[in-house]
């Protein structure tokens, strides 16, 4: 590799991380060095600085194109073509989240539902469907905050993101605040009693 020894440090990195996320490591070092690159790389910079061969690049290059994950740039007076990652990494977290959906939650939630709507055929079956089900409503749960979160602007998601813990004391004020005069509390053993056990 011709990199200086920080930014190698973090494209081998990057390159270990990629194979264990499901791309190889070469596409993992390719995107690494695109994200800490001052300016768009042309091919043969990149072939330079890490010393793949040209095809391996290029096939890198169309893996992460495909992802969203590196943008197509040309540059005045130069007839070949430079690449570079989004300036935003919130906007990057963002494109791996949606991308990541598309070819891993979105088939699973599929397979999910087509079973659910089927008749089973033994004890056995419809014991695997209830649990089949659980996981399809757990997962449409997700999806569906995921799709209204990803419509916050990036300011917003970043202070979701920074109250961590604090959401639960939040959630507990609402609590509070949603008890009645004559009202148990939520969750109290009184709540949880049937209506039946309170009257007695």
């Amino acid at each position: 590799m011709n990199l200086p020894p920080m930014i190698q440090t973090f494209v081998l990195h990057f390159g270990e991380m990629g194979s264990r996320w499901g791309i190889s490591r070469t596409v993992g070092q390719i995107y690494a060095v695109l994200f800490v690159a001052p300016r768009p790389l042309n091919a043969d910079q990149i072939c330079e600085q890490l010393g793949f061969s040209r095809s391996n690049v290029s096939m890198g290059l169309k893996e992460l194109q495909a992802w969203n994950l590196v943008r197509l740039r040309h540059l005045p007076d130069d007839r070949r073509d430079y690449f570079e990652t989004p300036d935003d990494v919130w906007e990057i977290v963002r494109i791996l989240a949606e991308e990541r959906k598309k070819r891993e939650i979105d088939p699973t939630l599929t397979v999910l539902r087509e079973l659910s709507m089927q008749q089973p055929a033994s004890p056995e079956e419809i014991h695997a469907q209830s649990r089949m089900t659980e996981m399809a409503e757990m997962i449409e749960m997700l999806t569906g905050w995921y799709e209204d979160v990803k419509r916050l602007e990036t300011d917003r998601l970043a202070q979701l993101l920074s109250l961590g813990a604090k959401v639960q004391k939040i959630l507990e004020m609402k609590d509070r605040l949603t008890v009645f005069p004559g009202r148990p509390n939520p969750g109290s053993a009184e709540s949880d009693a049937a209506p039946a056990d309170r009257k007695a």
